[in-house]
């Protein structure tokens, strides 16, 4: 039985191998010249940048896929765990760093907030237990009942589904530099921390408890393990083939269009951006309407930046983030009142400081983020200004000059993500895990209109991000198996 996969992103990419591993004849189509739909990377004048992902966590789910192949991460990359996990700065030199164990995080939070670190155990205790819950259990469910999320173990937790993150933090820490670093790890999740439920501070297990790790060599070496795997189980990949469109006979999906060559399956996948997905369909087909999508809280866009220096950077860590503005205003500007922010808080990665590999001798590589709302105006001009922007505000807290260092810098964002990955208005992450687009309220994996269509990826369940994609992949791998057995 023939499948056809749109994307070559993380979920495709684990979908074309469990399909693969079924029995399946799988065949992936890539619009782009490399694989990896958001974490593809770029190579220029000696320096390597991973152009999306550059986080590593939950560890656990990346053994967890390789192991249903009998497989190890170790297998394909080298693991490392990084210390310190990341620095947060709020001031001129003024930072605090996040080690690699919750007991030194502790003596730093203690140093801050007497009487901190015994509620931060106990914060971080409860998380572990959501964890063990979320990540063992409810997000490798495939969101097609609403009583997936009911046992035992949830029906205790009910109340942390009604509360938020925000309300949690701020309750048991009165140090705002202390309540930004809780609060930061539900930014993956694409929402604000008031809108994100109590419950997902198994993120903040995932961050203090299961610590940050990084791929020898950068983020795509996870991609290219993937890739090796599927082409082991005999996937067959196909790139610059963008689609044109779904075949649809009598209500079930037939294949596809690419470069105007008809290639006919039994099965179609989509792991490209869903509301695309849908326009590759005639409106009867479609199960979304405009109006359901302009309704739903999208996680941000993001400008970017990949700089190359010719110096080293000092004062910096492999991950550092810039929190020395108001949280809740550049989150206003990309949630409630969707504009530029003006003075934005920013993310910088220094891969560099991890492989020496990444850059030439005596440089670096630096990876700068801005997290936006999506959909917004995106001209040269405006990225121009927020590099120097934050550029500026950089030098002032590291207390150094590396304006007139910078070798070279390429820039992605809204026009970017819409261009190369057919994005619904830009947005960089997916879909917001709310309370109300959680689970079994996400769109789904399963075509309701069309037979033999599917979806997956960060639109659909679990949601955004690295790991949930591989458990996207999974989780419609199951279903097309359930109802396509071979």
């Amino acid at each position: 039985m023939k499948v056809t996969i749109i994307g070559s992103g993380f979920s495709s990419l684990a979908a074309s191998c469990y399909l693969a591993k079924s029995g399946y004849d799988v065949t992936i189509f890539e619009k782009n010249k490399t694989i990896g739909g958001r974490a593809r990377q770029l190579i220029k004048d000696g320096f390597t940048f991973d152009i999306g992902p550059t986080w590593y966590w939950m560890p656990d789910v990346f053994e967890r896929f390789f192991s249903d192949f009998g497989k190890s991460p170790a297998d394909y990359y080298t693991l490392e765990k990084l210390n310190p996990a990341y620095s947060v700065y709020f001031g001129i030199n003024d930072y605090i760093t996040i080690e690699d164990t919750l007991d030194k995080i502790c003596i730093a939070f203690e140093k801050e907030e007497k009487g901190s670190s015994k509620k931060l155990k106990k914060f971080i205790e409860n998380a572990k237990s959501n964890y063990d819950i979320a990540i063992k259990d409810l997000v490798y469910n495939p969101g097609v009942s609403p009583l997936e999320l009911v046992t035992v173990e949830t029906f205790k937790k009910i109340n942390q589904f009604f509360s938020n993150i925000k309300r949690d933090v701020r309750k048991e820490f009165k140090n705002q530099r202390l309540v930004k670093i809780l609060e930061f790890p539900v930014l993956f999740l694409g929402a604000k921390p008031s809108d994100t439920p109590s419950f997902y501070s198994f993120m903040n297990y995932a961050d203090f408890g299961l610590g940050t790790f990084h791929p020898k060599k950068g983020m795509y070496q996870v991609i290219l393990a993937l890739e090796s795997l599927a082409k082991e189980l005999g996937v067959t990949i196909q790139t610059e083939s963008p689609v044109d469109n779904i075949l649809i006979e009598d209500g079930e999906a037939k294949g596809i269009v690419s470069n105007g060559k008809t290639y006919k399956s039994d099965i179609v996948l989509s792991g490209a951006d869903y509301h695309h997905t849908e326009t590759l369909l005639d409106q009867p087909y479609r199960q979304y309407s405009e109006s359901y999508w302009s309704k739903k809280t999208f996680a941000p866009s993001s400008l970017l930046f990949y700089v190359g220096f010719d110096k080293k950077i000092a004062n910096v860590n492999h991950h550092t983030l810039f929190f020395d503005v108001d949280f809740d205003l550049h989150a206003e500007a990309i949630y409630d009142n969707p504009k530029w922010p003006d003075e934005p808080l920013f993310y910088a990665s220094f891969p560099s400081k991890t492989d020496a590999n990444s850059v030439p001798d005596g440089q670096e590589a630096a990876i700068f983020l801005i997290p936006l709302a999506p959909g917004l105006e995106d001209t040269p001009a405006l990225r121009e200004a927020y590099f120097e922007k934050i550029m500026t505000r950089f030098e002032t807290l590291t207390s150094q000059i590396i304006k007139n260092h910078v070798i070279f810098k390429e820039s992605f964002c809204i026009n970017d993500f819409i261009k190369d990955y057919n994005s619904y208005k830009g947005n960089a992450y997916g879909m917001a895990n709310t309370l109300m687009q959680t689970a079994f309220l996400r769109p789904k994996l399963k075509s309701k209109k069309v037979k033999n269509l599917f979806f997956t990826g960060q639109l659909t369940v679990p949601g955004p991000g690295v790991p949930p994609s591989l458990i996207s992949g999974k989780l419609v791998a199951d279903l097309i198996t359930k109802y396509h057995k071979l």
